[in-house]
């Protein structure tokens, strides 16, 4: 501390004051209170995945089984087993659409935390799959409820307009008009397991990205061979459909059954590519547009009777 005054002691007085204090526990205390915090992180990872598998049992969106046909035999079938429908309403509100993105505000509230846990439980299934070759079945419920109830909020707002019913807040499978389900497999692949949402997923992942992204690059040439990139636009291919969808709607009270077929096809491609890089199956999405309401039937042949030998001629 250094004190400056007059000699007579008048003012004006100056002080320059330094304190510190010096500890050796202060590394200590520092890597407790660190790892108090990791301590604190994991078991909140760890209550997250619970009450997700909790949910998960609870939930009635079990996954699907496949149901075999009688007397059939499949026949190059191009279906997916992650199954995405919806069905139009008929009698559609001519300015409601205008005003949705507004009424899902508390479904995007929650679903922004079930996307959390959800990202939290692909995790945990990946390790799961990589040591035991198989998905945890109440976690891979609950990854099902959350896309599904995702799907429900989108086909009623941004992603089809193709309903004015409010969707249900669960995770369970409910009589809506929009519908997502997967197929529970019995086995994963260990090694896929190791590329395929980052690596494999890489062609399926740029499609998506066309579809949903809201960027477009006009390329010119400038001078001495230089080239002038500049962004344009600002909406997605979707989002273009969608406003097309609506625009008509208001003005007609119509929505156009071939853009309605469209919209269903892309987001049917964007849900196969999600249930794929979320680990939930390791079939390939196909590189096709499956449009319509609902998924492709796979083809079948039906069986052929052997005549009985007791009716032969002769």
């Amino acid at each position: 501390m250094a004190v400056v005054m007059n000699a007579d002691g008048s003012s004006p007085v100056a002080a320059d004051v330094q304190a510190g204090a010096r500890s050796e526990l202060s590394l200590p205390i520092t890597a407790g209170v660190g790892a108090g915090a990791l301590v604190a992180l994991a078991g909140g990872l760890t209550m997250l995945v619970i009450g997700a598998a909790g949910l998960g049992r609870r939930s009635n969106a079990a996954p699907m089984a496949q149901t075999p046909v009688a007397g059939a035999v499949q026949a190059g079938a191009p279906g997916y087993p992650a199954r995405l429908t919806g069905h139009l309403d008929g009698s559609l509100s001519r300015w409601l659409w205008l005003v949705k993105w507004v009424l899902i505000i508390p479904h995007v509230i929650v679903l922004a935390f079930l996307f959390v846990a959800f990202a939290v439980t692909t995790l945990v299934a990946w390790f799961a799959i990589l040591i035991t070759a198989r998905y945890p079945r109440s976690l891979f419920s609950f990854n099902v409820g959350v896309l599904g109830w995702a799907w429900r909020v989108g086909f009623y707002s941004h992603s089809a307009l193709g309903t004015d019913q409010y969707p249900p807040f669960t995770l369970d499978r409910t009589d809506y008009p929009a519908d997502f389900d997967v197929e529970y497999p019995e086995r994963h692949s260990r090694g896929l397991v190791l590329i395929k949402s980052w690596l494999l997923a890489i062609p399926q992942l740029l499609v998506v990205a066309l579809i949903t992204g809201n960027s477009w690059y006009w390329v010119t040439a400038g001078e001495f061979g230089a080239t002038d990139v500049r962004r344009i636009g600002g909406i997605s291919l979707l989002g273009i459909l969608i406003l097309v969808a609506g625009v008509v709607l208001l003005f007609t009270r119509r929505y156009p059954a071939t853009i309605f077929d469209l919209l269903m096809g892309a987001n049917r491609w964007i849900y196969r590519v999600i249930t794929y890089v979320a680990l939930m199956r390791d079939e390939y999405p196909p590189f096709r547009l499956d449009q319509g309401p609902d998924e492709p039937q796979p083809a079948r042949i039906a069986a052929v009777a052997t005549p009985d030998a007791g009716t032969a001629d002769g």
